[in-house]
């Protein structure tokens, strides 16, 4: 009945144990320096600029690529618009790896730092440059 104290030691040793992996990350220095990633691109003709800033890249070109994909596999639209009147093919082989064609020096630092299984070459066929 008066059982209290081992209620609350129990909670202490679950609360520990279930925060060991923020603490050990934090310790390790895991998630404070980023990947060096060397952005090799092509010297493409035209191409002088990303098709959005750098920062949005960065954080979120995940959503770009899965809103591209979308767009042309169910809508047919194969170009994309920039809001300053650039154009270009909505396509992972033909316009992003136009310019950056080093997977294992961009893409795959990043992926691999973040623990991140991109799902694009299930349907994509790897470049033979990028291997």
């Amino acid at each position: 009945m008066f059982d209290g104290w081992k209620i609350i030691v129990g909670l202490i040793i679950f609360i520990t144990l279930a925060t060991v992996p923020f603490w050990y990350d934090a310790a390790a220095g895991k998630g404070t320096d980023a990947p060096d990633i060397r952005i090799e691109t092509k010297d493409v003709p035209g191409r002088d600029q990303c098709v959005m800033p750098a920062e949005y890249m960065r954080s979120d070109h995940m959503e770009l690529l899965n809103e591209w994909r979308d767009q042309v596999v169910r809508g047919n639209q194969r170009v994309h618009v920039t809001a300053d009147g650039r154009k270009y093919s909505r396509s992972l082989t033909n316009t992003c790896l136009d310019c950056h064609s080093n997977k294992d020096t961009f893409c795959d630092r990043c992926h691999d730092y973040m623990s991140v299984k991109p799902y694009c070459w299930e349907c994509h066929l790897e470049p033979e440059v990028m291997k």
